[in-house]
């Protein structure tokens, strides 16, 4: 597999989220609640995306990734700060206001079966975003777009009249894709939306995924676990971890040389295809995360990280650039020895390879793209 396809960007902000925060409270009590806590889900990150980018957002379970792809497309309200999004604040929109923003926003879910109504059959799913802004009111015409739409995803349109359970897994995700791609956004936000799915379909489901891109100019943001996929969809890759991002920079730059201790160790636990790819050092991280309703002081990582220093529990890093194109937060950051070593064979060799770069799928390894 190739690396990602260079963006195709006027060079401006499509996203720019800043300082964003969202705390869930911890409560007690039954009828006079008292909250005694909160769960810091996500706690002051600043990014921007530019148009047409991909932006990959990556970390373990429970960081909050998650919930910043549901803080974008306004599913969660934040505590504070700031999401612009076309020049309007959609972190202080008002109910009437995102009505219009989920006409430029829109997501694709991890679970596929669970995002749609088994009531319903998958021609009134498709056509729903048209019935709630007020679009294409004539059934024949709604009719018709929604069979455009299912073609275009690799569905057949004469299953208009199938429900979600008659369709496999693979089939229920393009449902949902085509949904998404209804009212044609600017933004498609993506939250996982291979993880649930057979390898052979998952390279099916993000060859459509980037062929829309290329298609309707869409500016992306990927969410997944899986950092291999990652490499292969993203333009830039965001490395969460409790609530923080720990580290951002151009997908080549992240794979070929990160700076952040985390970064690194997530590197090193991607599988190597052979024993006798190169010697690598796995490094691995020691205890459990700790609870994000109660973080470590200063550097979150401090606790599991094998370069920590007394100056990691007691000041808190911040975002800069660290002689690369990376911007990390840390005190101690890896030296490009250290990087080197803990990067897959194959990983390293690939990332010698992406300065030529033409249009690209990923590998697939099935033919039919309609009956997944």
């Amino acid at each position: 597999m190739d690396g990602a396809q260079p963006a195709i960007t006027d060079g401006s902000n499509l996203v720019e989220v800043r300082n964003l925060v969202k705390h869930f409270p911890i409560t007690r009590g039954i009828v006079f609640q008292k909250q005694i806590g909160a769960v810091r889900a996500v706690d002051d990150i600043t990014f921007d995306v530019k148009r047409g980018e991909t932006l990959g957002i990556v970390g373990e379970t429970g960081c909050g990734k998650s919930t910043t792809a549901r803080l974008l497309v306004r599913l969660l309200d934040p505590t504070s700060g700031t999401i612009t999004i076309e020049g309007q604040d959609v972190a202080a929109a008002k109910k009437d206001d995102l009505k219009a923003l989920h006409r430029e926003v829109q997501m694709v879910f991890q679970d596929p079966y669970s995002s749609l109504n088994p009531r319903k059959t998958v021609g009134s799913i498709i056509a729903e975003p048209f019935v709630i802004h007020g679009l294409l009111k004539d059934s024949g015409e709604r009719r018709k777009r929604v069979q455009e739409l299912m073609d275009r995803v690799g569905l057949n349109p004469e299953h208009f009249n199938r429900f979600p359970h008659e369709f496999s897994r693979g089939q229920r995700q393009r449902i949902g894709v085509a949904r998404a791609i209804a009212l044609e956004p600017k933004l498609l936000v993506a939250d996982e939306p291979v993880s649930a799915l057979d390898v052979s379909i998952q390279a099916q489901v993000l060859n459509l995924l980037r062929g829309l891109q290329r298609e309707m100019g869409l500016t992306l943001i990927f969410i997944a676990h899986d950092l291999s996929v990652v490499r292969h969809m993203c333009d830039r890759v965001a490395v969460m971890y409790l609530g923080k991002i720990v580290e951002i920079a151009p997908s080549d730059d992240l794979y070929g040389f990160p700076r952040h201790p985390y970064t690194g160790a997530l590197l090193s636990a991607v599988p190597v295809p052979s024993p006798s790819g190169g010697r690598r050092e796995r490094q691995l991280l020691t205890g459990d995360v700790p609870s994000p309703a109660n973080p470590p002081q200063a550097c979150r990582f401090h606790t599991r990280c094998f370069k920590a220093q007394e100056l990691c529990s007691q000041e808190e890093p911040v975002l800069e650039h660290k002689g690369t194109r990376n911007v990390a937060a840390c005190h101690f950051p890896l030296s490009e020895a250290e990087a080197k070593l803990r990067l897959p064979a194959a990983l390293s060799a690939a990332n010698g390879s992406t300065n030529e770069r033409g249009p690209r799928t990923i590998a697939d390894q099935s033919s039919s793209s309609s009956s997944t």
